[in-house]
């Protein structure tokens, strides 16, 4: 592993995204830094209360707590729309499996139906699976699904202002039919000489991702070429990080930064919640057009020659998607793939 820099991520207080015209200022002025710079952060007072915060990680570890068999009845690879659960080591980050133990839904929405006419990234729009022995996930996670959306929106219409764009900039992308995806991970215990990679190094590939830590530590950013930081946990905090569509959006002027989870040492588990707030699967996204001081910084988009950057959003979520899940790839897209 590298050495750890000793930087600490930025910390912005949306509170003050309400307060007096000075206080709200010097916020998008500091969203922005933190944004273009880093490209993480922690937000804290972002208006979720502690209550549903702590039942959410209850019920997410009663959920792996369940016996394998009923956690295999809701596995992933039954999901031709990537929804389910998945077992340590299944899915893939750059060639290698990742161990990590979690559960994926999205938007509840009825799925599309499959010809050879329509788009293959259609087939990702569809149902959750739940599991009868825990009825009550359903019931926490659409409640968090709702109130994390909520959150996750203001602050990409705060993205918007802090770059002098009208408010509602972004919204066009967000659409009617956004991708909405909540993750629920627990990161098993390895040894050092077991493979620590619990997520391999990777972007994230919509707008915005807002992460609820447990207490322990293994999230980290790499901040400069090979040289990363650690992601301390922040009790009542969020940690949100850009996603490849605002930097394809903005020419690369804010920044999707790579990151990875080291595992746990033997005996211990990380547990972690992830919101990942997306753009409907139809949209296509443009280079907006930011004042001329601004527009000047833009890098351009950083894509990896690998892993190119797609600005059809359907797309380039499906191709991330195969990539990470072969499993599902090989069920329910064996027709499309082969002519990949």
């Amino acid at each position: 592993m590298s050495q750890q820099s000793p930087l600490t991520l930025p910390v912005i207080d949306f509170a003050q995204l309400t307060a007096s015209a000075q206080q709200r200022s010097a916020l998008l002025d500091s969203l922005a830094r933190a944004a273009r710079e880093v490209g993480f952060f922690y937000l804290i007072n972002h208006g979720i209360n502690q209550p549903l915060i702590d039942r959410v990680q209850q019920v997410a570890r009663a959920f792996f707590a369940l016996p394998s068999e009923e956690k295999l009845r809701v596995k992933m690879a039954n999901s031709p729309h990537f929804r389910g659960y998945n077992l340590a080591g299944v899915e893939i980050t750059r060639n290698q499996p990742d161990y990590r133990e979690q559960f994926d839904i999205g938007a509840e929405r009825e799925a599309l139906p499959v010809s050879p006419n329509i788009p293959a990234w259609q087939r990702m729009q569809g149902p959750n699976q739940w599991p009868q022995a825990l009825p009550e996930l359903q019931l926490v996670l659409t409640r968090w699904q709702q109130e994390m959306t909520e959150v996750a929106l203001k602050l990409l219409r705060a993205f918007a202002e802090a770059l002098q764009l009208p408010q509602d900039a972004f919204d066009g992308l967000y659409g009617a039919f956004p991708n909405e995806h909540i993750k629920l991970i627990r990161y098993p215990g390895r040894t050092d000489s077991e493979s620590r990679q619990g997520v391999g190094a990777h972007k994230d590939s919509g707008f915005l991702t807002l992460l609820l830590q447990d207490d322990k530590p293994g999230l980290e950013v790499e901040i400069r070429p090979g040289e990363w930081t650690a992601a301390t946990p922040l009790p009542g905090s969020f940690v949100v990080n850009i996603g490849e569509l605002l930097e394809l959006a903005t020419n690369g002027y804010l920044r999707a930064t790579v990151h990875r989870v080291v595992s746990p040492q033997t005996e211990q588990e990380r547990l972690s919640v992830a919101f990942f707030l997306g753009a409907q699967l139809d949209a296509v996204v443009p280079v907006y057009q930011l004042p001329e001081a601004l527009a000047n910084l833009a890098q351009g988009p950083d894509s990896d020659p690998q892993n190119p950057l797609l600005r059809e959003v359907g797309w380039n979520y499906l191709k991330g998607r195969l990539r990470s899940h072969p499993d599902v790839a090989q069920r329910f897209y064996a027709d499309f793939t082969e002519h990949c």
